[in-house]
């Protein structure tokens, strides 16, 4: 059996595990170092605590089997998602470049977009649906790219738009937080980079902000490594131990997320007090067909949107089994009205609901009552 045969459960639960050495732990406790021994010429693995960090490296080899089985590929740890796309675009970017955004990106892509602009780097933005990118793309040095959207959840063609991008010397980073290497592998559709928040579902608890960067291309690790280490924007060890210890879960929690999001969305289709339902899974939904192409896993996010503000509110504030809170991914429910951070071009009443790992009858119940709830109140 080759490594690209082996199942996406067995795979996260052995994944960067050392070999085992008796009496050793399976998987050894987080080492919190800020230097560590070095006579002579520092020519070891570990140096200094600010590059790299044994805990770091289980973990990132770990990532690094999830994203591209049986490959040859390079993984960073980061403090955040943040950390780790701002890690890529500039390590990547100089004064006088161009770069592509997507317009209906993670809301702190605008806060990117000013200071990338700042620093004398030319900034486009297209929505994700319908390949829009590809409309803005020409001359361009990197294609960034999300999909899933966040929290529109549109889709776009992903290896279309790196094989256009790559025909015209692009790079192409994707964002693929939403989905998670068990949802869809980027590097396998042709991206430079695989970048993900693993505050979310990667790690899939809500106790630690991570993020991570992967590519096949060592030159463009090292120039991620390089901007990490002036940065310093490095994960704490015990995070990184945490992290670890969350993955042998991963195919666990995403398929139980999944399936669920999967109900919820069928349920919430044939509610005439529901409009603008969005899940990739759900056949009649607009991006479902792409999404089929590229997807093994249609993530746990679904958005819809009711009347106005005030329905929306009453409705998060009736659910039972439901946190009112941001991020998504994690093993407990979690829903928000997207439209008070103002980031984002929704609707006041737009909700962005992220499927826990609760009984789908419990989940669904309580949704369906809120939602009644919410009408009643007028």
């Amino acid at each position: 059996m080759t490594d690209q045969d082996i199942g996406d459960g067995t795979r996260a639960v052995r994944a960067g595990l050392p070999e085992p050495v008796k009496y050793e732990p399976t998987l050894p406790g987080p080492v919190f170092a800020a230097h560590f021994h070095l006579p002579g010429e520092p020519t070891g693995p570990y140096t200094y605590g600010r590059d790299e960090n044994p805990t770091w490296t289980r973990l990132e080899r770990a990532i690094g089997e999830l994203e591209a089985p049986g490959e040859d590929v390079e993984t960073l740890v980061f403090a955040s998602g943040m950390a780790a796309i701002s890690a890529v675009l500039l390590s990547q970017l100089k004064a006088g470049d161009t770069v592509v955004l997507p317009a209906d990106g993670y809301q702190a892509l605008p806060l990117l977009h000013e200071q990338l602009q700042a620093y004398g780097i030319q900034v486009r933005t297209a929505p994700t649906g319908a390949d829009a990118q590809l409309s803005v793309l020409d001359g361009a040095g990197l294609l960034w790219i999300e999909s899933p959207s966040n929290p529109g959840l549109d889709v776009c063609d992903i290896r279309r738009l790196v094989q256009r991008a790559h025909s015209v010397g692009t790079l192409v980073a994707v964002d693929n937080t939403l989905a998670t290497p068990l949802g869809q592998r980027p590097l396998a559709l042709g991206a430079d980079f695989s970048v993900a928040s693993d505050t979310k579902g990667m790690t899939g608890h809500g106790d630690i902000l991570l993020g991570h960067v992967t590519c096949r291309d060592s030159r463009r690790a090292a120039e991620v490594r390089r901007w990490r280490k002036i940065v310093g924007a490095i994960p704490g060890p015990m995070e990184a131990w945490l992290a670890h210890r969350s993955l042998a879960t991963l195919q666990l929690r995403i398929d139980r997320q999944c399936s669920t999001a999967l109900l919820l969305a069928r349920v919430l289709a044939e509610r005439d007090d529901v409009t603008g339902l969005r899940y990739p899974g759900l056949p009649g939904d607009p991006s479902h067909a792409v999404a089929s192409q590229q997807m093994r896993r249609f993530g746990p996010v679904v958005s819809f949107e009711l009347a106005d503000r005030k329905r929306a509110e009453r409705f998060l504030e009736e659910l039972r089994f439901v946190d009112d809170a941001t991020s998504f991914g994690g093993v407990r429910s979690s829903a928000e009205r997207r439209g008070r951070w103002g980031g984002d071009a929704v609707t006041e009443g737009f909700i962005r609901f992220s499927v826990g790992a609760e009984d789908p009858e419990d989940l669904i119940g309580d949704v369906l009552r809120a939602l009644d709830k919410a009408g009643s109140a007028g």
